[in-house]
């Protein structure tokens, strides 16, 4: 039983931890800010899908995973810009354009691997480039660090610089006021010669652009190969670490490493003779928890709410 549990309870954990939480942080980011304009955008799941096969096609194709990268954003920007129109212009319920762009995007991406490919289920080449991996000499001579920070995807770097970039923008700048007032208080944005419609615009398309690295970290940095659905309900997962962590970056990031934990849990368990039937539902049976701890604590915060108002 010791042994069992040093198999799954070592570095390798952390290491799994930081690498599956990766696309969920970055979709989360993005996620966050529409949120805070007043859309919830659970249409993330197939911008991440989308940036996942765009990001491989342009590393394929164009043998560069920079270009992967900035196909994948400029899907990702397209995308955020259809969102935005059909709810912002047209009116139209969030949910239902949302839910559209994730059928639109498995479809496609199934399409799209058959014609241009001519494979099912998965494609892998070694003319993808990989996102380059990141090592810090001055963390090599010391075991723990080394294992857990180094050989990285640049985007798990790049993850957490937009953690507190997003955090200074959003309370520290007047832009990150007006976007977070374009969902709160709109009319009051306009009296100061702020359009709210602008603020809703700019934050779908950096949902899209965030989404695009998610889904080009997941093919290029944390795999090198696309198969059909692989975003396997990341996007979803994001939007409930928005949830959890009241669209607060820092407190988002938390939720989606948790996440990202008992998503590499589920692998290190496989290690151990596990079942992968059971460990692949880890992640999902912690989301629902996760989920309802956040409406019972905004259950119980109604009721107190309501009783002080009885009492006064």
């Amino acid at each position: 039983m010791k042994q069992m549990l040093k198999e799954i309870f070592n570095l390798t954990l952390l290491q799994h931890t930081i690498r599956t939480a990766t696309p969920i942080i970055l979709a989360a980011l993005g996620g966050l800010l529409t949120q805070h304009t007043g859309m919830l955008n659970i249409g993330m799941e197939g911008m991440i899908l989308l940036g996942a096969f765009f990001g491989v096609l342009g590393s394929y194709f164009f043998g560069s995973s920079l270009m992967g990268v900035l196909l994948a954003s400029l899907v990702g920007v397209i995308i955020g810009l259809i969102f935005a129109i059909f709810v912002v212009e047209l009116k139209s319920d969030e949910f239902i354009v949302a839910i559209a762009i994730n059928m639109f995007a498995s479809g496609l991406t199934v399409f799209l691997l058959r014609s241009i490919f001519g494979v099912k289920g998965a494609f892998s080449s070694p003319d993808i480039v990989p996102l380059p991996r990141v090592n810090f000499s001055f963390l090599e001579n010391v075991n723990f660090l080394d294992k857990i920070f180094n050989n990285h995807s640049i985007f798990v770097y790049i993850s957490w610089i937009l953690v507190a970039l997003i955090y200074i923008y959003l309370y520290k700048t007047p832009q990150g006021i007006w976007l977070r007032a374009s969902g709160e208080y709109p009319e009051a944005l306009l009296t100061a010669g702020v359009s709210a419609k602008k603020m809703k615009y700019k934050s779908s398309i950096y949902c899209g652009v965030l989404c695009g690295f998610a889904g080009a970290h997941l093919s290029l940095g944390y795999l090198t190969l696309f198969s059909e659905n692989m975003s396997a309900n990341r996007g979803f997962i994001a939007v409930a670490a928005i949830i959890f962590g009241k669209a607060n970056p820092i407190m988002t990031f938390i939720a989606a490493l948790m996440f990202g934990f008992f998503d590499a849990l589920g692998i290190r368990l496989q290690v151990v003779g596990v079942p992968s039937q059971f460990t692949q539902m880890i992640p999902y049976i912690a989301t629902i928890v996760a989920l309802f701890i956040v409406t019972n604590r905004q259950l119980q915060k109604h009721k107190k709410s309501k009783g002080e108002r009885e009492l006064a």
